[in-house]
Formats: C-alpha cells, structure tokens, sequence
C-alpha cells in the first residue's frame, strides 16, 4: 500500500540525508489512515537503518542540534527549525528478570544489525507496527496492522511479549475509546493475570489523563477498565461502584442489562461532563478537574448506601455519601501524587467538586430564601471554580433524562444561578477580603491572634454581604470593637 498524501515536518531534509533508510514508525500512520490527517500534538517518530547511532547524530548535528539523552534508548531528539522530532535506530528489548513485568525490567539492544521487522515486533498492537518509508511512502506492514485499523480491533502484536509492559493494558482501554476500537478477546484473556501492582503511579494516572482528555466517550475507555480488571486492580474506590444499587425512581438511567448501579450513573455522567467541557471551551486543565471531579463525584456511596422505608415505600438512600466521598478522593489522590497540573490546583479542586456537587441544586431548591449570602460563600468555597461545579451539577442531572446525551442547553436550575450571580455582582473579585490587616494596623491593633479574629469575622460578614466598602467595613469593626 502507498499513502502518498502522508507529509511530515522536514520530510525532504530526512530523505535527503538517511536516502532509502529512514522510515515513519507508529501511531502517526495510523491516525492519518483514520483520520486523513496527522493531528496537531502528535509525535512523530522515525527509525533509520542501517546507520550506527553515532552516525545519525553527526549526520544530523551539522544541520540542527542534536539531545543524545535518550541514547539508552537509541533515540536522538533532533532539532530545527522549531520543531523537534525523535530519531531512532532499529533496536529490540531483552529481559532482564523473565519474572518480573515492569517497564525498567528490559535491556535494550539495538544497531544496524537488527532489522526493521525487529523492531516493529517489539511495539504494543499491530495498528502500531507499521512503517512508511519517506523517500517513496512504501509500507512495511509485517503484522497485517493495516488490516486490525480497517476492522478496527486492537490486536497484540507479539502475544508472547505482549505482558512485558502492563501498562499496554491501559493503553488498549485508551486507544478503544480514543478510536472505536474493539479489543481482540485474547488481550482480556491474558488481562485476567496480568499483574499491574509493578506499574508507576504517575504511568497510571497519565494514562487516565489522556483517556479522559482524548476520547469523546471516556465512559468507553473506563468500561474497558472495568472488563480488563483493571479498575479492580489499580482503582479500588471506583470499584464498589459496579455493585452498588441506585433508586430505580430517582435514578431511571439503567445498563444493557437493566441495572440501576451508580457505575453506569457516573459513566452516563461523565460522557455528558465531556460534552459540556467542549462546550464551554474549558481549557485541559480545568476539563480534566471536572472530568475528574465527575468520576469520583459519587464515590461515597458504597458505604453510605441502603434502604430505607420513605414516602410509603422503601428507598434506596445514600445519605452524607459527598462528605464521605471527599476522604475516600482525598486519600486516592494523595496515593497518586496528584496536586497540582501546569500551576492549576487539581487535587483541590476535584475535592471541592466532590463536597459541593449538590450545592447548586440545592440551593435552587431553597430559592425564595437564597440571597447574596449564599452565592457568595458558594463562589470563595470554589475558589472561583463554581462554572465546573454547576456543569457537573446539571451533568449529574441531565443523566436522569430520557435523552441524556440530548445536551443542547443548561437548565433553568444552572441559568438561575447564573443569573443570581450576576444579580449580586459576585466574582473572585468582589468576595476578595474587602478589610485587610494594614487597616487595623492603623487603627491600633497590633499584628497578632487577635487581628486574626477580627479579620476573619470581618470577612465573614462582607460575604453576608453587611457591607461593600472599605468604609462600611471600617464602620462594622468599630462596632464589633465597642461590643468588646
């Protein structure tokens, strides 16, 4: 097969210095075979035969600058003309404990002795194991992975090898919610024993990352966790999920099957988060604390779940499962290491989704009593991230619908509270403390625990909105003062 339209960066450059010997290796010649186009992020990498590494980076070097970091590896980083792209020769992995299945268990070797069909075996699915040629855009396709893309299934391409790196296991979840893939029945076979314990926890979360940030339909990738074992294995919070029983009245949305669990609730809920993220054009970082936020929004109420006898009949309930459901997030947070993304303050964020995720509801219920008071502490106890709050707010609503992934607009609950917002004129600007400790130092009071009561009462009752000024504020102190 010839894929003449498949042009890369620097294409004529490699062609003219490594001739016949360079080739495009991996998942950018699978996408353009989906997607008839290279996408934007997409790393490209190349091999080239025949050539010793110290070959290619002095070939290379005279033309741009070469990073030879990854020279265990048998990777130079080549780069020109702003863009830098990973060189490779031909290598293959040797194990070095053939009891043990990490990643760092391997010695690679590699040189122009190793043949390009080598070095294709050594990768992950066949869909991957395919490499172009750039001087004439001929394919070498030895594991028939153009045949798996058009029937898109995700086959192993060496069964035998295919366990080396538990963490292909979650690639297959990815890449099956990524590209409407469907996973050969041998992989779930050999998923079963997999021991996935050897796995990093950042590999694990980072792959969770892009699950959710990449698929249109997380809820497909996160129910090939559930089929591969492997949110038993690496996700035991997420887990009880599948066997815990929901209301059959307040929660109708049910599974193939016709069970009313709060895994298929979150699944639900999560492919409608997506929707809305892409929506209200949130940026990766926010999208991912929602998405997050989404997945564990209900992660309490295994333990909090049981029946009981209401409104003439018997209800499942699940009371107190948000608090319940921050300690359990906390705790599987912190295990990951997961704080902060690009400055953004994740973990935080996620938790307050978690413990508010009613609070708009709610609030929308008490109406003819909410006033500025309300809002206001609503937005500070967000920490100005109250627009996620309410589009997992109408997300975990909206899965109650006939027509869940029907989303079209927000809700008058969320436009209700949007306009209230807007009413009192409350963002992160004005719930910003109004009185701050150098005006009671002014007024004699000196730095210690008591300015730190009264700036914090102080505050208290700017957001009981008692006053928007810096003088009614300084009023309001004097009359807490005299009180004393």
């Amino acid at each position: 097969m010839n894929l003449k339209g498949l042009n890369i960066p620097l294409m004529d450059f490699f062609v003219r210095v490594f001739q016949e010997n360079v080739y495009l290796v991996g998942g950018t010649i699978r996408d353009y075979i989906l997607y008839s186009e290279i996408k934007e992020k997409r790393d490209i990498d190349l091999v080239v035969i025949g050539h010793t590494y110290e070959e290619i980076e002095k070939k290379l070097r005279k033309h741009g600058k070469t990073n030879t970091v990854g020279k265990s590896f048998a990777v130079v980083k080549f780069s020109k003309d702003g863009m830098t792209i990973d060189i490779s020769i031909p290598r293959k992995d040797v194990k070095k404990d053939s009891n043990s299945h990490g990643h760092k268990n391997f010695l690679i070797e590699y040189g122009p002795h190793i043949k390009l069909e080598e070095d294709l075996k050594r990768r992950d699915f066949t869909c991957n194991s395919i490499a172009m040629r750039l001087k004439d855009h001929e394919i070498v396709d030895p594991f028939a992975g153009m045949r798996a893309i058009e029937e898109k299934r995700i086959v192993m391409t060496g069964p035998e090898t295919f366990m080396d790196d538990p963490l292909r296991i979650l690639r297959a979840a990815r890449f099956a919610s990524v590209h409407r893939f469907f996973i050969d029945e041998d992989i779930y076979i050999r998923a079963k024993d997999v021991k996935l314990d050897e796995l990093s926890k950042e590999r694990i979360t980072e792959e969770l990352f892009r699950l959710l940030l990449e698929s249109e339909k997380p809820s497909i990738g996160l129910t090939e966790y559930f089929k591969l074992a492997v949110l038993e294995k690496l996700f035991p919070p997420l887990y009880p999920l599948t066997l815990t029983i929901q209301d059959a009245i307040f929660h109708p949305e049910k599974d193939e099957y016709g069970h009313h669990t709060v895994w298929f609730h979150t699944l639900l809920t999560l492919d409608i988060a997506k929707i809305l993220s892409v929506k209200f054009d949130l940026d990766e970082e926010r999208a991912l604390a929602l998405l997050l936020g989404v997945l564990f929004h209900d992660v309490g109420k295994p333990v909090t779940t049981k029946w009981e006898y209401k409104r003439g009949r018997m209800t499942v309930t699940s009371m107190f499962h948000d608090s319940r459901g921050v300690e359990i997030t906390d705790e599987f947070l912190t295990d990951f290491k997961i704080e902060t993304r690009k400055n953004f303050p994740l973990k935080q964020t996620v938790l307050n989704l978690v413990k508010y995720h009613h609070r708009i509801y709610d609030l929308f219920r008490n109406r003819e009593d909410i006033g500025f008071r309300a809002i206001s502490r609503l937005v500070k106890d967000l920490e100005d991230q109250d627009l996620l709050l309410l589009l997992l707010d109408f997300a975990d609503r909206q899965s109650r619908e006939p027509n869940p992934m029907d989303v079209r607009d927000i809700d008058d609950i969320c436009k209700w509270y949007l306009q209230k917002k807007e009413e009192y004129k409350i963002n992160q600007e004005t719930i910003q403390p109004i009185i701050m400790g150098r005006d009671l130092l002014k007024l004699g009071i000196p730095p210690g625990v008591q300015m730190g009561v009264y700036l914090k009462e102080l505050y208290e009752r700017q957001l009981d909105g008692e006053f928007d000024t810096k003088e009614e504020g300084l009023k309001v102190f004097e009359m807490i003062r005299e009180k004393q």
